[in-house]
Formats: C-alpha cells, structure tokens, sequence
C-alpha cells in the first residue's frame, strides 16, 4: 500500500530534530532499537509483523511541499529546519526481523543505524506498525493454534481501528494461518482468498426468512451458504436452509454448501443442527461457527463437542483488547569512528534497557529442530558453534548450558545506506515460512496456561556492560547529591 506516510510523527521529535539541527547533529550516527518487553495475551510467544508497512513506509518518505508549509505556519520551526526537511530523505540501515518470526521480550526486532535527525523522525510511524503487526500476527496465531484442523475466516474489517488497520490485519492474519478473509481490498491487494455470506439484514430484509435463503441460493446455487439464527436457529433457520436445500437447490443439480451460526448456545446449536441436516441427507453441508470467538472458547467449543467445520472470527484479530507496547530505544552512537553504548535506566529494573549496538542470534537443536533460546551480543563477538552458556539478564546466577545446535541470526537487512536490498517474499512464501518457524517452539512454549519462559539472555560482553553504565549512572547520581 504505497502511502506517504512522513507526516505521521509526534510533535516532539521535530522539536527535537530542529535542536539537533542547530546544534549541528545532523550527521551524528546513532543507532536506535525497537523491541518490547512483555509478551501480549500472557503467551509464550509474539510473532513478527508489521515489517511490509515499514518497508513501504520508508521507500515513501518524503516531506511534501504542503507538509513543509503546514509547519512553517506553525511558527515552531527555522527556515533553514525548513529547508532541510525540504530535501529529506532517509539514507541510514535498517535491520529487522521477517515477518512470521517468533519474538520474544526485551530482543530487537528492528535496529535503525541512522544520522540522528533521520532516526528520531521515522520513530512513530515505526512504532505504530510494529506494535499492530505485531498484535495482529500474535491474536491471528492464537486462533489458529486453538482451532488446530478447523480453518479460521477473517472478517474483522468492521472491528478494525480504521480500514488501514482492518487490511493489515487480514494480511498479518492469512500470514498466520487463517484460510481467508471477508475483506475484499485485502484480496485485491495481497491475493488472500476472499470469503463471505450474508448478514442477519438481508434476512430481515425480506417478508420471510425463507425468501430470503431462496433469492441467495439462486444468486449463488454453487456457494450457498445460510445465516441460520436471526429467529429461532433450531424451529426456522435450519428447517428453511434445509427446504431451499430440497425445493431448488438439490433439483437443480447443487447442494447446500453451509450453514452459519452466529449467536446462542454454539455447542448446544451446533450438535443439533448436524442432527437436523443429516436426518435429512444433508450430510455435505458444513457447519460455520462465529461470534466473537477467542482462542478460549473455541478450545472450550471443541471439549464440548460442537460440531464446527470451519469458524469466522473478527473483533479478536482484528481489535482485540491487547497491546504490545514496543519502544524505540537509543542504544548507542558513534564518536571518533567507535561505536559508544548507551543506557536508560529505570527505578524498575523492567525498564533498564539492555545498552549498545546488538546482534541477535537463535540456537536450535540439531537433533530436532528446536529453539534452544536467543542471546544478544555485540556485533565483534564470535558465537561458539559448540558450546555456549546462556546467562539471564537480570540474574547472572541463571545460566543454561547448550550445545550441539545450530545458530542463525534473526534480524536481515532491509535498507542498506538508504536503498532497499531485501527481497521481500511473496505473502504464501511468509505463511509457509510463519508456519515453519512455529514447528520450532516446543509446545510448553506454545501453551496457552502458565506457557514456559522462552530464554532471551545476554552475552557476558554485553551483560558486564550494562553492570558498568548502570554503576556509572549511579555514581552521577551520586555526586549530584541525590
């Protein structure tokens, strides 16, 4: 979706662009990481997304003549600020990690080396797509995981935020498994098989329940499926479904292809609608199960028995009641051709960042193919490819012997000096890729209850640096009597 979207930055950071341009800044190089801290939903894993909006993002980045008059009006910004946000553009290196990916707290899944100005303004924009994607890619992955066999339809569209966020979700969605969506520009745009019935209007619509099932099976004799539960599911929907299915679409050579059900009892409807359709030959005819559905109650549809061939689901991909809460740290700058790691301590050590320019690496098991966990470390360091020792970041005690594995590293290059070097995979390449890269968490990490703690520790290197700066903050501190 080619959009530019330059404009889309918090007041704050072209504030402090305009200092860093006074100060003359604007050729520092600064090294930026955006990573979250908490994994959403209480799960064992996040999955990457967002990383096609980023791509799109910043190959459209420019300030266009009415952005640059519209803040020369605000009376906040120089003429020579003007001038050079005139003549913008990105020219640093991004590395992220590909879409699909499991992610796991306090890792970077994006890493901006960049002059300061241009790394300070794409912050929000950056954000607002990884914190989306992610949780879009997240929700979408728990639902198919819960439904297992059962393919899930997207149609969340109308739960989205606004119809951008509703079309990145469909995408990040059929990444995550889904079989389709219900939003049509997501099909246009990405190739995503398109899917949809009726709503409970048409069926109001008409004088009858049963006009309105004959007018769409004639419409649509070889896709007719029928929204069963806008009266009475069990004394009116099925009985009129199964009458049309009898009176025109059998003696004409068609089938009644489905059925859905989207309120009341599920379980309870469910099993008897298949009672019904199968007492009278209808034994093809599917059985489509929506309303609200969550990864709990789908688990739960399923222990009970319902009888579900496939399930729409919308608000809890689409808008589910989550966030992601990625940040956009400074973790290092240049000086005299060095890399300089820098720190932002908290009170709460949650928050203290983890300092300097990283690398992230995953260990998997060359036996089965297992994650063994992730470790940060700085670019000069060597990974031993025969044994490594993990260490917890917040507890040094903690350590975790590994071997016989194999190491990747997670992040690719996207942008290289400013242009685009990275293939980006077709959307079926992704979803494969998504689906492979799941097969490589063990199911105590994949759990939905009590999920086991997927390991994301620090080099030695890396965690001794941290001990010193923090020191150092404290003796600062210190010193100026506080």
């Amino acid at each position: 979706m080619k959009e530019n979207e330059t404009m889309m930055v918090d007041m704050y950071e072209l504030t402090m662009a305009q200092t860093y341009f006074n100060e003359g800044k604007q050729n520092e190089i600064v090294y930026f990481e955006g990573f979250f801290r908490k994994i959403p939903f209480e799960n064992g894993y996040a999955l990457m997304g967002g990383g096609d909006e980023i791509i799109d993002y910043i190959q459209n980045l420019k300030f266009k003549k009415e952005d640059v008059e519209y803040l020369r009006s605000l009376n906040k910004f120089t003429p020579e600020f003007l001038t050079y946000l005139e003549n913008f553009k990105f020219h640093g290196t991004i590395d992220m990690v590909p879409d699909g990916t499991p992610v796991f707290g306090n890792e970077p899944v994006i890493t901006v080396k960049a002059n300061l100005i241009e790394a300070q303004i794409i912050e929000t924009a950056v954000l607002s797509y990884l914190n989306s994607g992610i949780l879009f890619t997240t929700a979408a992955k728990r639902m198919t995981e819960a439904a297992g066999e059962i393919p899930i339809m997207e149609f969340g569209a109308r739960r989205a935020n606004t119809p951008r966020a509703a079309t990145m979700a469909s995408k990040c969605s059929y990444i995550a498994g889904c079989s389709g969506t219900s939003n049509v520009k997501a099909g246009m745009l990405y190739g995503i098989p398109v899917m949809g019935t009726m709503a409970h209007s048409m069926v109001t619509e008409e004088a009858s329940e049963y006009d309105a099932f004959l007018k769409f099976a004639k419409s649509y004799p070889n896709d007719t499926v029928l929204l069963v539960d806008t009266y009475d599911t069990l004394n009116s929907g099925i009985p009129n479904a199964i009458r049309v299915a009898k009176e025109y679409l059998i003696p004409n050579g068609y089938q009644l292809k489905g059925i859905r059900i989207d309120s009341g009892d599920l379980a309870y409807l469910s099993k008897e609608a298949r009672k019904m359709l199968d007492e009278a030959g209808l034994t093809d005819t599917k059985i489509c199960l929506s309303n609200g559905l969550n990864p709990t109650t789908i688990r739960s549809l399923k222990i009970q028995g319902a009888m579900m061939d496939s399930i729409g689901a919308g608000d809890n991909i689409a808008s589910p009641k989550e966030r992601v809460g990625v940040v956009y740290k400074l973790v290092a700058k240049e000086e005299n051709g060095k890399v300089i790691p820098k720190i932002k301590v908290s009170s709460d050590p949650f928050k203290t960042i983890h300092p300097g320019y990283k690398k992230v690496y995953r260990f998997y098991d060359k036996n089965t193919g297992y994650a063994l966990g992730d470790v940060l470390v700085f670019p000069h360091e060597k990974v031993d490819l025969n044994h490594y020792t993990l260490i917890h970041p917040n507890d040094e005690t903690c350590k975790k012997e590994i071997s016989n594995y194999i190491v990747r590293e997670l992040q690719t290059c996207i942008f290289k000096d400013g242009d685009l070097v990275y293939k980006n995979p077709t959307i079926l390449e992704k979803r494969e890729y998504c689906n492979k890269e799941m097969d490589t968490l063990y199911e105590e990490i994949r759990r939905f209850e009590n999920p086991a703690i997927y390991y994301v520790d620090l080099s030695e290197e890396v965690l001794e640096c941290k001990k010193r700066l923090i020191k150092e903050y404290k003796g600062k501190i210190k010193m100026l009597g506080r």
